[in-house]
Parts: C-alpha cells; structure tokens; sequence
C-alpha cells in the first residue's frame, strides 16, 4: 500500500517515461525538468534499474553485455531494485509532496522481460503486487517509434547494452507489449517519437499541464 502523505502535505505526483530503446526519453528529461522548475514544483529525477546505491550496482549486471541469468533471475533482479527504489526514494519523495519522475518503471519489466523475453506476465503481476503494494504512475509517457528509426539513432553512438543488441524481433515485441499496456491503462499517453523534438515537447508540456491541473 502506498504510504500516507505527510501530514498537512498533498501527495506528490508520479510521472514515468517509457519506451523501446532508442526512442529517445533522455532526450527530454531536461524539458520536463525545466518546465516543473518554471512551475515552481519540486521534483525528483530517478530511473530504472537504478536510483538507489543497490539498484545502480543491479543495473550494472543488468546491462552488461557479458551478463549471463536466466529469465527468471533477470526479472528478479528488475524488482529487486525497483523494491529499494520505492522504499528508499519513490515513496519518500511523494509522501513529502514532491513529484517523482523516472526513466522506466514497472510497464518496461512488462514490455522488455514480458512482451522480448516471453515472461508470463502473471508472474510479473505477482510481484507487481508484493513489490508495489498498489503503488502506480499518475502519468506514464510512452515514447513510441519505428524500429528501424529507433535503430537508425542508436547506431554507432555508444556501446550497445545487453538489451540494445538484442535482434529486431525483440524490440519488435518490446514495442507490441508497449503498445498493448497503453491500451489498457488510461494513464498511458502514447507520443509519436519520430517526430521533431519541439513537436513532441508541445505535447509533453500539455499532459504536465493537464497532469498539474488535476492535482
């Protein structure tokens, strides 16, 4: 269960940015930064695996190209991270009024160990539910692309991690469950990446807005 706010403080609010590798969500962490900062709200900005000392060692593993785990370890390790997440920065933070706003979350276990890797995805409910206790996103942005742009952005930028060298059919099903888990959650605004970073950051502007609104 979701802790209770602080006394006399309003709950903070819970942003996720998701999305198949390449779709360029790093991209417009900054805008988000910026324009919470122009709306004098204060913000958390974390990601996953990661945004805790034990989930930064786990994410390491995580990527590394030479990482050999089954699947179901690899989705344990996903949650293992997320639980220190939630428990050391994510609860905290929105319990203290503030918004919280991460680079992956639950719907990219789903998508990437689900929809890529062929995970039950009741499996990946059950511990949903023992790790986050009812806690969901208030907004999940959902950067959505071609592969084959995607692909096209990635290539020859940096090293590939161990998900990002991964076969085209991969992402493709990484993508289709996306798509899926947008469908049925009506937190999930999907944005077509493909397009100009002014044009999508239009839109990112107008879900904070509205997202801003309803709080």
């Amino acid at each position: 269960m979701a802790s209770l706010p602080q006394a006399g403080v309003r709950r903070g609010r819970f942003i996720t940015l998701e999305g198949i590798d390449g779709a360029g969500k790093s991209t417009h962490l900054g805008f988000i930064r910026d324009w919470l900062r122009a709306h004098d709200i204060d913000a958390v900005f974390t990601r996953e695996p990661g945004g805790t000392p034990l989930g930064e060692k786990i994410r390491e593993l995580f990527l590394a190209a030479d990482t050999r785990v089954s699947l179901e370890a690899e989705t344990l390790l996903a949650f293992a991270a997320r639980q220190q997440h939630i428990a050391e920065v994510i609860e905290p933070a929105l319990a203290a009024g503030r918004y919280l706003v991460s680079d992956r979350f639950t719907d990219s276990t789903y998508a990437f160990q689900g929809g890529g890797r062929g995970v039950d995805p009741a499996r990946i409910a059950a511990l949903e539910a023992w790790v986050q206790r009812g806690l969901q996103p208030d907004l999940t942005l959902l950067f959505d692309l071609p592969l084959e742009v995607a692909a096209g952005r990635m290539a020859g930028s940096r090293t590939l991690d161990r998900f990002e060298q991964e076969a085209a059919d991969f992402h493709q099903r990484v993508r289709a469950a996306y798509l899926e888990r947008a469908a049925g959650h009506p937190r999930f605004v999907v944005l077509d990446a493909s397009r100009s970073i002014a044009e999508i950051q239009v839109d990112i502007a107008a879900q904070l807005q509205r997202l801003l609104e309803r709080a």
